[in-house]
């Protein structure tokens, strides 16, 4: 008896099972047939997937750098209007409030790290949230060299103000994907950031940043 084979069938038993919980497909033998057809049909292939260079040999890694790029100008336009009219100057601002809202309080370090900016940026960005009294910032209890920051009642109002033009924005930069796309893209984005993350957190010096990952990474080249 092939037991991997079994194991592979079991959790594949066990993923229909979590995923149909609106009975789209019948709880028996047919419905996981009809998943598992389903699932195969909807699955894009290599070949049926196109890009604006594809057939003069754009490489799909440019096409994805450069689509990453886009999305990212595209939601800080959208971002942008959010707060148009408002007390913020800028998305960042709001970006880091929402993050002390949601993580608590952090030192200045990881809120900066957690933004994914030099240091030099975010230390701009805290010192203009302090002016405003957004947030306000206090000594270590265990450290007096770390600075924590936390958001304030004002900041916590001035944030409210806006999560509806917020929420809004993030609903449009999702654009016209499927739930069932939005997980996919999710899970996808997170394996890039898992990636990228740590190697950003190494600061390592621009002029190096490419030969370095590349020396401890293998890529392969099509």
């Amino acid at each position: 008896m092939n037991y991997n084979l079994a194991k592979d069938v079991i959790q594949l038993l066990q993923q229909f099972d979590s995923e149909n919980t609106n009975s789209q497909y019948p709880p028996d033998i047919e419905g996981f047939k009809s998943w598992v057809f389903h699932q195969q049909k909807d699955k894009p292939s290599r070949k049926n997937i196109t890009w604006e260079g594809k057939e003069s040999g754009r490489s799909p890694e440019s096409i994805i750098s450069t689509l990453l790029v886009h999305m990212n100008r595209y939601a800080k336009t959208y971002s942008k209007s959010a707060i148009a009219g408002s007390e913020f100057s800028t998305q960042e601002e709001f970006i880091y409030l929402i993050n002390l809202k949601s993580f608590g309080e952090m030192s200045k370090t990881e809120l900066i790290k957690k933004n994914i900016q030099d240091k030099p940026v975010g230390n701009l960005i805290i010192t203009r949230l302090i002016k405003n009294g957004w947030v306000k910032q206090a000594d270590s209890k265990t450290d007096k060299r770390t600075k924590i920051i936390a958001i304030t009642q004002k900041g916590l109002d001035a944030l409210e103000k806006q999560m509806a033009n917020i929420r809004n924005a993030t609903k449009i930069v999702s654009g016209n994907l499927t739930e069932d796309e939005k997980y996919e893209l999710i899970e996808l984005l997170n394996k890039l950031d898992h990636f990228h993350n740590p190697i950003f957190g190494r600061n390592i010096e621009s002029a190096n940043l490419i030969d370095t990952v590349f020396k401890e990474n293998s890529f392969n080249d099509n």
